[in-house]
């Protein structure tokens, strides 16, 4: 149990330092994700169900999806603000 502990706090320690360092913002988001989903674990394992649940509900699925409307929206207007430099040049 106790090498179950150890391998959770290298992975989130590991999924903190990747998420500033990752080059994609959908990279960072996956690895946030993950990041969620092993704290959720980690809750279960201090014998806190209720905060596992809300971490695995919130931390690792709304705000996750949250995140990936963003990414949509800032690529929408990207595209958009393109076809408007297209129109502008022709």
């Amino acid at each position: 149990m106790e090498a179950l502990n150890v391998i959770l706090l290298i992975f989130i320690l590991v999924c903190a330092i990747a998420v500033g360092r990752a080059k994609s913002l959908l990279a960072s988001v996956i690895i946030f994700m993950s990041q969620g989903l092993a704290m959720s674990i980690v809750w279960i394992l201090l014998r806190s169900p209720d905060l596992a649940i809300t971490e695995a509900a919130v931390g690792a699925g709304i705000s996750s999806i949250l995140m990936f409307v963003a990414l949509k929206k800032i690529h929408a207007i990207k595209e958009e603000g393109a076809k408007e430099d297209e129109e502008a040049q022709e």
